[in-house]
């Protein structure tokens, strides 16, 4: 098993491959903004054990976030999907686009051979979440403000969302995305039905699943088998 860190024009990617040749690689799109962190190290375990089962396995940064250079104050959704695009389209042999949460709401123009789906979540659901968290924060400050003021905001410069400086066309993008149809698709929740685990992406602060991450791999797995992919 070999992890390298790549850098590609301006944004680092996590790749890890097996020994030898890949069965396919395994391009995992995290949940947005401060969901990303918290989920991290969870999505780094499964991709050790996917690499361990003869998958190549790649976490790239979009533009914006972690270690990238680029102001999240100038990137919207559409910018997201371009880049995760072009990602999916550099990678010899066959791809599963895994994504989470937010990460599914970006995933549709990549030229995959299969998508995987964990707990998809609607862009208007994750925008509320961030604007009440920011309302919760200004009341503690003794700043009155409302989803609705917020969003006026919004609509003439960027709006600070849970540490993240997020562009009205983000914004506006966010509040009509919805996860796309692609094929072939495996769609499924965490919990009962699903992967079990904890929703770690509803934690204050970065954590692990280790089982959970096993889940995630062995379940990618069985899906590529599926797909006639390995």
């Amino acid at each position: 098993m070999t992890v390298r860190a790549m850098a590609a024009v301006t944004e680092h990617r996590l790749r890890i491959d097996p020994v030898g040749t890949p069965r396919a690689t395994i391009v995992f799109v995290p949940p947005l903004f401060e969901e990303a962190n918290r989920t991290r190290r969870t999505l780094v375990l499964a991709m050790r054990a996917l690499a361990a089962d003869g998958f190549a396995a790649l976490l790239p940064d979009l533009p914006g976030q972690n270690e990238s250079p680029a102001p999240l104050d100038r990137i919207d959704l559409e910018q997201w999907q371009h880049a995760l695009a072009a990602i999916v389209a550099a990678i010899d042999g066959r791809v599963i686009v895994a994504s989470v949460r937010g990460g599914c709401l970006i995933d549709q123009r990549a030229q995959a051979d299969a998508w995987w789906r964990l707990a998809p979540v609607g862009g208007a659901a994750l925008l509320r979440t961030l604007l009440r968290a920011r309302v919760s924060a200004d009341r503690e400050a003794g700043i009155a403000t409302s989803l609705e003021s917020l969003l006026a905001t919004a609509r003439g410069g960027p709006l600070l969302l849970a540490g993240n400086a997020l562009s009205p066309a983000m914004i506006a993008g966010l509040g009509a995305a919805e996860a796309q149809p692609v094929e072939p698709l495996r769609s499924i929740p965490l919990g009962e039905g699903g992967i079990a685990g904890t929703p770690l992406w509803l934690r204050a602060e970065p954590g692990e699943d280790a089982a959970m991450a096993r889940a995630i791999a062995a379940d990618i797995a069985a899906w590529s088998r599926t797909c006639g992919i390995s």
